[in-house]
């Protein structure tokens, strides 16, 4: 009866948290994903007004498979559980051709989140192990919390999915220290993540590319941590169909029409 309280009460936590987020919809954000003949939606969390800034709010609450994104995680539980010592430990390519030429060479994980690599994170999944992967899932709270599909598929064609909103969730408490990780491993991650570094911000990102379903999804999601004109942080997800060649790099261009229109990024 007391764990069932328990329970309640989180969810109506949740609830309650989820109703009261404040929104702040940009319908001119339309026009970068027109021009490029894009469907897709846009959600910026600015931690110092707690509000959301969003375009086509009707879509980020959806599910979606997390597909490279879950990457992030993955580094996290495999560094945690000692899948890998470190960012730095090799490991070695099995000698499978693939597509991606950066793919077929020895990595580790720095270099593995780079190139999103498919072949190392899957490595890395069989590590883990059912058992603990699924342990941390649920520790997090990830997605849906739905591993089935084999344990290194389930993110990529299996039945994981997270919503935009949950996306900003994680990575909001991946920087706040608050996941059940160690200060260590989640360091490590906050490393491994950033793209661009200078004097004005620090620019973290992954990216994700569902392309083993029917309706393929792009993804790419972040945080900017900006030093001027003020320091704050932005939480931001881009997540879009994707239909026809050229449509995953609208990804990341969108995504940096955004943040310079806001004026985070140069």
């Amino acid at each position: 009866m007391k764990l069932l309280t328990i329970v309640f009460v989180i969810s109506l936590w949740n609830f309650s948290s989820a109703q009261n987020r404040s929104f702040e919809e940009h319908k001119d954000w339309e026009k970068f994903y027109k021009e490029k003949n894009i469907y897709g939606c846009f959600l910026l969390y600015d931690l110092n007004s707690d509000k959301y800034l969003v375009y086509n709010k009707e879509r980020i609450d959806s599910e979606y498979i997390p597909a490279s994104t879950f990457k992030i995680f993955n580094s996290l539980a495999g560094l945690e559980c000692g899948a890998v010592k470190d960012e730095n430990e090799i490991i070695k390519w099995d000698g499978v051709h693939r597509d991606i030429e950066s793919w077929n060479r020895d990595h580790n994980m720095r270099t593995a989140f780079r190139n999103s690599v498919v072949w190392f994170y899957q490595e890395i999944a069989r590590r883990i192990g059912y058992e603990r992967m699924r342990k941390y899932i649920n520790l997090t709270g990830y997605g849906n919390k739905d591993i089935d599909g084999g344990i290194d598929l389930f993110w990529l064609q299996g039945d994981l999915r997270i919503t935009p909103v949950q996306q900003i969730e994680f990575l909001v408490k991946l920087y706040k220290d608050s996941l059940p990780f160690s200060k260590r491993t989640m360091d490590i991650v906050k490393e491994i993540m950033i793209l661009e570094q200078n004097e004005n911000y620090i620019l973290r990102v992954k990216t994700g590319w569902g392309m083993r379903l029917d309706k393929q999804v792009g993804w790419y999601v972040g945080y900017v941590e900006t030093a001027k004109p003020e320091k704050n942080l932005y939480f931001f997800v881009n997540n879009i169909d994707i239909k026809k060649d050229g449509d995953a790099d609208a990804r990341e261009l969108i995504t940096r029409e955004i943040l310079r229109r806001l004026k985070i990024i140069d």
